[in-house]
């Protein structure tokens, strides 16, 4: 098996490696990354590229089509994801989150690639407070990250065949300890506001609902989508990915935490206007399509293993939302010093 991974050095990409190269372990394993984020390392272990076989670099606007040749499974990670540079960045944002990542599959199909997995997100469900939405539910997409996924989908339906199997992976909102950790995610914010401020500051009203899923089970759910075969879901499908006993409330979240750190105080302004994006979803179809590959991690062990990781590597920065570890900090920076432009593209005058 020959795997591509696209966009590999951000939050999901290191486990999804570390993923495949534990159950494939004789996989050729490639990846793709225009290298955004790809210093902000949170770990004292090896860097999660040092298991692959090759890591190229580059934007995937420009993505070079010989990468392709002998590939069987191409896993598209490659995106902007976080709706502040989304709101900000609408227009490269669909560039590299759907008109890229089109291109790439379009590509992959002609080269007789014979996976397509794209991480789509729950977040196309928008405001459906409700009931829990199935794969069918209409579609509310509020931002532009989540208005690129819907229109992913579309398109790649429209390209998957017998020998072009497309699985599109409606994550819930990600969470957990990584490789290269991001706070911008909201128990990820939780529990690093915990251990640095001993408070845990919610800017809503706490009540939007979120389903959860750790990264590291979103990587066996891609997996999962590699190794399905076409009497397992047809050649495309596109399924929420998840587990039903991890919808929460914004509130819950911060309160589970305190259950674990409960020297912390959590704070809620009932005065906030109420988040639009809230949403339950429903993941039954997940359970019976992929009864071996189900989220093993619960909400408790979560927060858990992200407080020793973070203690792991002595995080103590209590102004950490001025800190790289936000996404949106990494993008201003790269404009800052000139090394990147207005639509995201790096620049390479090293004069």
């Amino acid at each position: 098996m020959k795997v591509l991974i696209t966009g590999n050095l951000g939050y999901v990409g290191p486990g999804v490696v570390k993923e495949f190269r534990k159950y494939h372990p004789s996989a050729v394993l490639l990846g793709y990354d225009i290298g955004y984020f790809s210093k902000y390392i949170t770990s004292s272990s090896m860097a999660p590229e040092s298991y692959l076989d090759a890591q190229h670099y580059g934007d995937v606007r420009q993505f070079p089509e010989h990468l392709l040749e002998g590939v069987d499974v191409v896993i598209s990670l490659a995106a902007i994801s976080n709706d502040p540079i989304g709101n900000q960045f609408e227009v490269p944002t669909m560039e590299i989150n759907y008109h890229a990542n089109i291109e790439i599959a379009k590509m992959a199909k002609k080269l007789g690639v014979k996976k397509f997995i794209f991480a789509s997100s729950c977040s196309v469900y928008g405001s459906a407070e409700d009931t829990p939405r199935v794969e069918s539910s209409t579609l509310d997409p509020l931002t532009a990250y989540a208005k690129s996924k819907v229109l992913s989908e579309e398109a790649l339906e429209a390209l998957a065949t017998s020998s072009f199997e497309v699985t599109c992976l409606r994550f819930a909102t990600a969470c957990g300890m990584s490789d290269r950790l991001r706070l911008d995610l909201v128990l990820n914010d939780f529990v690093a506001g915990a251990l640095t401020a001993q408070k845990i500051t919610i800017l809503s009203d706490g009540s939007p609902w979120r389903p959860l899923i750790n990264v590291l089970d979103m990587a066996r759910a891609i997996r999962w989508a590699a190794e399905r075969n076409l009497q397992n879901g047809g050649s495309f499908i596109t399924l929420n990915t998840g587990s039903n006993n991890w919808n929460y409330q914004v509130k819950d979240l911060a309160l589970e935490t305190q259950k674990i750190l409960p020297n912390i105080s959590v704070a809620i302004n009932p005065n906030a206007q109420p988040d639009k994006r809230s949403y339950r979803v429903n993941f039954d179809q997940f359970a019976t399509l992929a009864p071996d590959h189900q989220p093993q991690f619960q909400l408790s062990e979560t927060v858990e293993r992200l407080i020793k990781g973070l203690n792991g590597i002595g995080f103590q920065d209590a102004n950490y939302h001025q800190s790289e570890l936000i996404r949106l900090n990494v993008i201003k920076k790269l404009l800052a010093n000139g090394a990147m432009n207005n639509e995201l593209k790096l620049a390479y005058d090293f004069s």
